[in-house]
């Protein structure tokens, strides 16, 4: 493949580690919002469930591994790197060893489905602010969103098709995402976005199966407006018409991080156990095959360099943060 990068880096949200690294991540999320201590050590104990240690550093490793994997099994032979926003390996530090390795050009894949600002371009944010630490940076070109691509929705689609195959007549399929502020920029491109995805597993994995799209993981003062209905809300609803038992498909999700590890297999699916409800989550793409090779078909097509914009001046202001703990 005659390409015009010389590396590939996998771009992702971060996550801790280990116990004493908690709080300190959750600062970093956090910065310039003047969230008070007490809520971070309060959404800390999410991560203490776990031993403190979020699922997604580990999960972009392996994901890492099968984008080499497939670029090797495809004679590609480009290096992967990998960068984060809010933890190590953080982006700016992946850049500078870019940089000491001698890359010129670099293809981003981000581990985000959707348009949207926090699913988006905060991402081409980072990779300006990164570059602008940085002096001799490599270019680096974010690859477009994704969430159309078979090799993000046909995973949900087989997940979605097992779990309903177990479940008894009658079972629900609830859609969820992550809320964002309706004032959002790009917010009404990202719901759209949604409502197509969960229209097009809904109708290849369960034809005829009643299905709604809601939203998880929200934040902020309860007086600002996000997208709704809560996913817990939602199954309150449910329970209220008779229904007993619901197929839940994380399709604003790539992989089992944090958001989806908590905020269903916890929470939600506490408030269906409290509701006598049965409840089973559908699996992320991760690292299934399909979603590996979708970083070196994005690149591949990039080739037109029609796809995508180099990315070159740093933001006259630092942006806000888009995302929330």
């Amino acid at each position: 493949m005659t390409t015009p990068y010389d590396a590939l880096i996998l771009l992702s949200f971060g996550g801790p580690e280990k116990p004493e690294d908690v709080i300190p991540f959750l600062e970093n999320v956090t910065r310039g919002r003047g969230i008070p201590r007490e809520r971070l050590e309060e959404v800390g104990e999410h991560y203490f469930l776990f031993g403190g240690v979020s699922p997604i550093n580990q999960q972009c490793r392996e994901l890492k591994a099968a984008i080499e994997a497939d670029l090797a099994a495809h004679s590609i032979g480009l290096p992967v790197y990998w960068g984060n926003r809010n933890w190590e390996p953080y982006l700016a530090d992946t850049v500078r060893r870019m940089r000491a390795d001698g890359v010129r050009r670099a293809a981003a894949f981000v581990t985000s489905a959707y348009n949207g600002y926090s699913t988006s371009e905060q991402y081409v944010e980072d990779i300006v602010r990164a570059r602008a630490e940085v002096p001799g940076a490599p270019e680096i070109v974010k690859l477009p969103v994704y969430c159309r691509r078979p090799g993000f929705v046909a995973p949900f689609v087989d997940g979605t098709r097992a779990a309903l195959a177990q479940a008894p007549d009658g079972t629900r399929l609830v859609f969820t995402a992550h809320s964002v502020p309706l004032e959002q920029p790009g917010r009404e491109l990202y719901v759209a976005e949604l409502e197509e995805v969960a229209e097009t597993v809904a109708d290849e994995a369960a034809p005829g199966v009643p299905w709604a799209l809601v939203y998880q993981s929200r934040s902020g003062p309860p007086s600002q407006p996000w997208l709704e209905p809560d996913v817990s809300d939602h199954l309150e609803k449910l329970h209220g018409e008779g229904v007993r038992s619901v197929v839940t498909v994380p399709i604003g999700f790539v992989s089992d991080h944090m958001e989806v590890k908590y905020d269903l297999d916890v929470e939600a699916a506490g408030k269906a156990e409290e509701l006598g409800m049965r409840f089973v989550r559908v699996a992320t793409p991760g690292t299934d095959p399909r979603f590996a090779a979708l970083a070196r078909e994005l690149l591949t097509e990039s080739l037109s360099e029609s796809l995508s914009e180099p990315l070159s001046e740093p933001p006259t202001e630092p942006p806000t943060e888009g995302e929330r703990p």
